[in-house]
């Protein structure tokens, strides 16, 4: 991997974590256009540079994780599901998941869910003044929706909005519990990748990793900002059209054989 390399797929990474488009499936894509080699350091890196993008939430939500002690009891119970069953399929889903194809699909049907989940929102009014105060019950379904994010294209963060939303969490609570709750995810996803890859640690190595965590922070930091906003005005809908036109031309492109030659 060379060092435009990472850094392109760092800013793939930061634009696309907290958006419902899957940051994963994007990775995945970039890498394949751009025809790297499919190593063990390619999967590892992409999964632990988001741990630039996590730290981009922690500091712009400092003072909410500062602020009740509730909210950490929440998200630990909407971690469970994920991290019992990421632990338990980490191997098969490395191993069987990771291709263009998938991702694809996925990006279509998710697609299709968020313009269908955005028409839900238009009657949906909140039944919470804050997102700390959801039930554990409602946290841990919330957590159970995460756990479909492990498929890649299928995107953590439209899990999680969907299921916030589908648990009486309007789109702006759904999209701040979702940023939260990646934290302990990605942490958890990053420390255990690293445990577990047979990577060598070498200074290339390392620095290719800073470069891309230190990319990932950036763009993701402006990403949420655009997010929130964006999503005020306009709701989900634009970001499933956006998914499945990307699904959908990949496919084209992979099984005409015209992406080859790109």
């Amino acid at each position: 991997m060379s060092l435009l390399e990472a850094i392109i797929i760092g800013i793939v990474e930061g634009l696309t974590e907290f958006l419902p488009v899957s940051s994963t499936g994007h990775m995945i894509l970039t890498s394949y256009l751009l025809k790297m080699q499919e190593t063990t350091f390619l999967k590892t890196f992409e999964v632990v540079i988001q741990l630039g993008a996590i730290l981009a939430i922690v500091w712009l939500y400092a003072k909410r994780f500062l602020s009740s002690i509730e909210i950490y009891f929440k998200l630990a119970i909407a971690f469970l599901p994920t991290g019992i069953i990421g632990l338990l399929a980490y191997k098969t889903i490395k191993l069987y998941l990771f291709n263009p194809v998938v991702v694809a699909v996925s990006l279509i049907l998710g697609g299709i869910v968020l313009i269908l989940l955005d028409r839900k929102l238009e009657t949906t009014v909140t039944k919470y003044t804050d997102i700390a105060d959801i039930s554990y019950k409602r946290a841990f379904f919330i957590g159970l929706m995460q756990c479909f994010s492990m498929i890649p294209g299928v995107s953590r963060a439209a899990a999680t909005i969907i299921g916030g939303v589908f648990n009486g969490l309007d789109k702006q609570q759904a999209a701040e519990f979702s940023f939260l709750l990646a934290v302990p995810t990605m942490f958890a996803a990053s420390g255990y990748d690293l445990l577990k890859s047979e990577i060598e640690y070498t200074s290339h190595n390392l620095m290719l990793l800073g470069v891309g965590m230190l990319v990932a922070f950036v763009s993701a930091w402006l990403a949420v900002k655009f997010f929130l906003k964006f999503i005020h005005r306009y709701g989900f809908r634009h970001f499933g059209y956006y998914r499945i036109v990307i699904g959908v031309l990949f496919l084209i492109l992979f099984f005409s054989g015209i992406i080859e030659s790109i």
